[in-house]
């Protein structure tokens, strides 16, 4: 059975700092770059009948120079989880306001519920699954974290149990009839 391939992008300066990003259309690092780069390395081995990449530079980019550049197809779906008002903010910043939030616990005011990321990322496993073979993805942390749980037959929200790294690998797959987590996070 096909497996799901996930990445996240390279480092950004908001990713290093800890800033939630999400539409803002920030660049990779010098880093970040680097990153990408070695991430390629990764997957270089491996087939994919499908490459999808959310539209933001930083994911983009990260597809390109790990050498996806001519297979990779854009795809909204993909998009971070829409953070509203909290964009650009660390979390610090916002507990200051709402003491012990998480995206994981809050809404983000003038932003996306989890009911909304969790519909998005259903699309794209569906895309995955009709792809004739494995697909690999090129995304942001939480939107790939919900996409796991969601993968896994979880609540969205049980993303929050998978910590997710800028340019690692994670692979979503299948023991026998049930879908399990093959590797995640790996550098």
């Amino acid at each position: 059975m096909a497996e799901i391939w996930l990445s996240r992008h390279g480092e950004t300066e908001w990713s290093r700092d800890g800033r939630h990003t999400s539409r803002t259309d920030l660049a990779l690092t010098s880093n970040g770059e680097a990153d990408a780069r070695r991430l390629g390395s990764r997957l270089a081995d491996h087939s994919f009948s499908l490459v999808l990449s959310s539209p933001k530079q930083r994911a983009l980019e990260t597809a390109r120079l790990a050498g996806f550049g001519d297979q990779v197809e854009v795809d909204d779906d993909l998009l971070e989880w829409d953070y509203g008002e909290y964009e650009g903010l660390s979390t610090a910043q916002i507990r200051a306001d709402r003491p012990g939030w998480t995206i994981w616990n809050g809404s983000p005011p003038g932003g996306e519920a989890v009911g909304q990321v969790s519909q998005r990322v259903r699309g794209v496993i569906d895309r995955c699954g009709a792809a004739g073979g494995d697909a690999l993805l090129f995304a942001h942390g939480h939107v790939l974290r919900v996409l796991a749980a969601v993968y896994l037959g979880l609540p969205p929200t049980e993303g929050v149990r998978f910590s997710l790294d800028t340019a690692t690998v994670s692979v979503l797959g299948w023991e026998r009839e049930d879908r399990t987590i093959r590797t995640w996070n790996e550098g």
